[in-house]
């Protein structure tokens, strides 16, 4: 089987019992002729659909030595691959138990399942979110099991409430909470992943809010679970934590963004071995998931190449 450009071999992993079949000029349902496993039985799929293309770039690794990599040094080459979009699985879960439980959004590759779970953490706007859930879609395109908790409990941001207002909501989302419900996530993945014989090793991403937390929850875990990480312009980083972080670090920011300073980044990047800043010129905040304009479309395009190679790389996917 040809898998966005290479060559993949042996028995698919478990499947959804239905099939979001995503082609050029149609989205449709059909079943599966895979088993759905036990742990997700009873629920039911919503038809999602999305409108972004996958493409296949080629970038250097991440084994670059250059301390601050500007994107324009990058030299990306886009092609459209329909084919990885085609089998793309989507269901909405609860996970975890009692005062535990919460809401999460799961996309599994059928088609080109890489066997490899990524937890990815939204920005304030939740897991419902548009934006968020593209993104999300289109990183499983590329192979992945995406898992998107509801870090905010029923209780996002939204694009109408007023920023006066924004200090006391993010206030009301207890950081330890948030904190508990990734690592609920996060042993689900484990447990769920491990019993349908997928990787127990996992990717991490974050946009924002989530690209903050992913400072935070990697220097708990320390190694442990997730095997690769990459942060998004991240927010509120808690700094004095980046020494106990055991994985790679991929940050990713435009350097007109006031709420994720590049020197930031580069102090983390300092503390993280292997970890690597890339930086956008002329970006501001969210560009990559967010893109508003013809110009940022382009750079959101690399930085998922980007990331897309950082994760393949931290991860070893055998293709």
């Amino acid at each position: 089987m040809q898998i966005m450009g290479w060559s993949v071999s042996g028995p698919l992993p478990w499947a959804l019992p239905a099939t979001l079949c995503r082609s050029s000029n149609s989205c449709c349902f059909q079943r599966s002729l895979l088993p759905l496993p036990a742990f997700l039985s009873g629920y039911q799929l919503p038809l999602f659909r999305s409108n972004i293309n996958c493409s296949r770039s080629f970038l250097p690794s991440k084994k670059n030595k250059s301390s601050r990599i500007y994107a324009s040094q990058f030299k990306v080459e886009n092609t459209i691959e329909d084919e990885a979009c085609e089998l793309v699985n989507g269901v909405e879960l609860l996970i975890g138990e009692g005062a535990d439980e919460i809401s999460a959004y799961l996309f599994k590759a059928v088609k080109n399942n890489n066997e490899t779970g990524i937890l990815l953490l939204s920005d304030i706007f939740g897991f419902e979110d548009s934006a968020t859930r593209d993104f999300a879609y289109r990183v499983a395109c590329s192979g992945y099991n995406v898992l998107v908790p509801d870090l905010f409990r029923g209780d996002p941001w939204t694009k109408e409430s007023s920023k006066a207002l924004f200090e006391e909501w993010h206030t009301r989302q207890s950081q330890q909470q948030v904190a508990k419900d990734i690592f609920t996530s996060t042993n689900w993945m484990v447990n769920e992943f491990a019993a349908a014989g997928i990787s127990k090793k996992l990717g991490i991403v974050g946009f924002c809010f989530g690209g903050g937390k992913v400072i935070d929850i990697l220097a708990q875990d320390q190694g442990g679970c997730f095997g690769v990480a990459v942060s998004f312009y991240g927010t509120r980083i808690n700094t004095s934590v980046a020494t106990n972080i055991r994985v790679p670090v991929l940050l990713i920011a435009g350097d007109n963004d006031s709420l994720c300073p590049i020197d930031i980044l580069k102090g983390i990047e300092k503390k993280i071995e292997h970890s690597k800043v890339v930086v956008f010129e002329g970006r501001g905040h969210g560009f990559a998931h967010r893109p508003q304009s013809p110009e940022e479309d382009e750079d959101a395009e690399k930085a998922f190449v980007i990331m897309k190679n950082w994760l393949h790389d931290g991860l070893a996917i055998e293709i």
